[in-house]
């Protein structure tokens, strides 16, 4: 997802050493920080973002593998196939019984054969925008709107063996394309969730590395009013980013958030009018030779939604 709104923020310098609040991200979450500080000494990772942007590409494929979770009860693997798809269910017990999670898959394979229906302008309360894009895609042409579909069956796939009932916003062929950015809300809203993360990743230039979370900002204009879900959206970005830290060791990104992690925005439909808690998060650059890397690894996108999944266990357990 690539940036063009009133929030966004330029591409800051590159920062050798993190900011504070990433050292505050690992204190939420026990073991973050160590972790953090292990990827440094190793040297690895890689990482990015990304939301509103537009590309062409073709698929290419990935491999599963097993995580290794911590800081929460283990979860047998799923053997993926390579579009992530697993048998759902949610389970009939667990952690997470009776609670509603909403996973939303940024934009759509089918969207690049349907370009005249996503550039249709929708309504997101602060002003009128597209009802979707296509996406990026890294520079060989593994596409964002198929990376965040894996990662979602991923996700779907981990919170319902920890007992949750997980709603996807679309599963690929269903839609055909789209759905636009305030159905994508609607759908949360409907759900009553009692958490909503929608998955991207970033377009940004060679060298801009790092995931970063968006969270809401307070809006209160036409059909938008985030004030009820600011401070929930927030401890939900807050968790979910030092999982991810965590269990996938992508740094936070040096070219926005300031090292945080974290950004705030008041330009996404998605956010402006969900009703739930609700955050993005842009799990890497695709178009940075390093994160294309992990992003089109099945193992690396295995703990991609491990890190996700963990984070909002803990929102939703409140611990």
């Amino acid at each position: 997802m690539s940036y063009l709104g009133p929030e966004f923020d330029p591409p800051q310098p590159r920062r050798p050493r993190r900011g504070p609040l990433t050292v505050a991200l690992a204190a939420l979450v026990p073991g973050a920080l160590l972790g953090w500080v292990v990827y440094e000494e190793v040297g690895g990772g890689a990482g990015s973002g990304g939301a509103d942007r537009t590309a062409s590409a073709a698929p290419a494929s990935g491999t599963s593998a097993v995580p290794s979770p911590s800081g929460h009860p283990a979860s047998p693997s799923p053997s993926a196939t390579d579009d992530g798809k697993q048998p759902s269910g949610s389970s009939a017990s667990g952690p997470l019984k009776g609670k509603v999670v909403v996973i939303d898959a940024g934009h759509n394979p089918g969207n690049f054969q349907h370009t005249a229906e996503i550039d249709r302008k929708v309504d997101i309360g602060t002003n009128f925008k597209e009802c979707d894009t296509t996406g990026t895609s890294t520079n060989d042409g593994y596409t964002e709107a198929r990376f965040t579909l894996d990662v979602a069956h991923r996700l779907r796939t981990l919170l319902e063996e920890q007992g949750a009932t997980v709603k996807l916003t679309h599963d690929g062929d269903s839609p055909a394309w789209g759905p636009c950015v305030d159905e994508r809300a609607r759908i949360g809203n409907d759900a009553h969730a009692d958490a909503a993360i929608s998955i991207h990743a970033d377009g940004s230039a060679e060298g801009n590395r790092g995931f970063h979370v968006i969270l809401p900002g307070s809006v209160h204009a036409g059909a938008a009013d985030t004030r009820p879900i600011v401070g929930p959206s927030h401890d939900l970005g807050v968790r979910i980013a030092g999982n991810f830290v965590r269990d996938t060791g992508e740094p936070p990104s040096n070219y926005l958030g300031n090292g945080t992690g974290l950004v705030t925005r008041t330009d996404l439909g998605g956010l402006n009018l969900s009703t739930v808690p609700k955050v993005f998060i842009e799990c890497g650059n695709m178009r940075d030779s390093k994160d294309a890397a992990l992003l089109t690894s099945g193992a690396w996108r295995q703990k991609a939604a491990q890190g996700i999944s963990e984070g909002i266990v803990s929102f939703l357990r409140g611990s």
